[in-house]
């Protein structure tokens, strides 16, 4: 995990909808890089997840939502 983990948890889950990784590199302060990563290791976990039509567009999973609201432990993942 990295410092782009809960603010790309807590953009997708404030917004509720599946954004491209260009959205969040725009709304966001960590770099484009540092997002990408987040979302590589947050998609193997199964915090988040493509979407089924456009596959460079992600949404939050109600395992990343556990997580982010204290429900989940990122160490046991």
């Amino acid at each position: 995990m990295n410092t782009a983990t809960d603010p790309v948890l807590e953009f997708l889950d404030h917004h509720e909808i599946a954004v491209p990784i260009g959205v969040l590199d725009n709304e966001l302060d960590p770099g484009y890089r540092t997002i990408k990563r987040a979302l590589e290791e947050l998609e193997s976990r199964g915090y988040v997840e493509r979407d089924d039509e456009y596959s460079s567009f992600f949404s939050i999973t109600d395992r990343g939502q556990a997580y982010l609201h204290g429900e989940r432990d990122a160490d046991k993942d």
